[in-house]
């Protein structure tokens, strides 16, 4: 069994660029094999950056899970942030850092599980870093951009508006619960983009702490409370009913649907569904009052890191 140490860095950085292939696509002037790459970005356009670091044992944990399966959990992480902004993607960059004695393929397998979501995304790897370290970890950073002044954004709600969710909620906890992990959330990257389009509306976030906890982040951000029916948040098929499974959706965390607001006179579930291509539900609304999440049992926070 061939080790990461038995190629180095820079056979390690060899595979990884044959993997990744040329970049393609108009967006990418210079990808990988340069001191960093260099993209484009088309008039009136505004870049978005976004970053997220998973480290083994934290996570991912490769007794639960593949090498491929967590190098896509990793990308998606950061692919949905941009679509939470309504950004397209122009490229991605990895930092990876794995122990000497690691099982090239376990390295190799992470990375394609990267690549697969990056090219299903249209976000290139375009560079990085590899260095060795204790334990695994990636750290991606996605490039994006948007119309300017089009990005949504979490400080843009207002009391009354009416609150949405993409597709269903608690099956990547659900999994992790049970200690295997398979499932992978697609980033909602057209939906963010036509949602960025559409007149009426307000804040949009990620749902990846868990929706209780990133819409307490929105409400933090837009100076509001939240009030919401745990009932109406739409749950996918085979999640078990009762107590844990209202805790899987309502704090479980990397589902990385889009919980957006829209105003009063905005288009309702059906409409947004038909605009944005995919399941949307009403949920709650915004209201006035100190920064809370209302009308949802106690303890059902998120993922928190420390």
């Amino acid at each position: 069994m061939r080790r990461v140490s038995d190629v180095g860095e820079f056979g390690l950085i060899g595979r990884i660029a044959r993997l990744a292939g040329r970049a393609p696509g108009r967006d990418v002037v210079l990808g990988i094999g340069d001191d960093a790459a260099v993209l484009r970005v088309r008039p009136g356009e505004e870049v978005v950056v976004t970053t997220d670091a998973a480290f083994e044992g934290v996570h991912f944990r490769f007794g639960q899970e593949t090498p491929r399966t967590a190098g896509r959990r990793a990308a998606v992480a950061s692919l949905s942030d941009l679509a939470a902004m309504g950004a397209r993607p122009l490229g991605l960059l990895l930092a990876l850092a794995v122990p000497a004695r690691l099982p090239l393929a376990t390295a190799l397998g992470f990375v394609r599980g990267v690549l697969l979501e990056a090219r299903r995304a249209g976000a290139p790897l375009v560079g990085g870093n590899v260095t060795r370290g204790s334990e695994v970890s990636a750290s991606l950073t996605a490039l994006g951009a948007v119309p300017r002044g089009r990005a949504l954004r979490r400080d843009r709600g207002r009391a009354g508006d009416r609150l949405f969710v993409t597709g269903a909620l608690g099956r990547s906890a659900f999994e992790r619960a049970r200690g295997r992990v398979a499932h992978v959330g697609a980033p909602r990257l057209a939906a963010g983009r036509r949602l960025a389009r559409l007149a009426g509306v307000g804040a949009c976030i990620d749902v990846s702490d868990g929706l209780v906890a990133d819409l307490g982040h929105l409400c933090r951000a837009s100076r509001v409370a939240a009030r919401i029916d745990p009932a109406r948040v739409p749950r996918p098929a085979g999640l078990p009913e009762g107590r844990a499974a209202e805790r899987f959706v309502l704090a479980g965390g990397e589902d990385h649907e889009l919980l957006f607001s829209v105003r009063p006179r905005g288009p309702g579930a059906a409409e947004l569904a038909r605009r944005l291509g995919l399941p949307v539900a009403e949920i709650g609304r915004l209201e006035a009052g100190p920064p809370r999440v209302r009308g949802v049992p106690p303890g059902a926070g998120g993922w928190r890191h420390f």
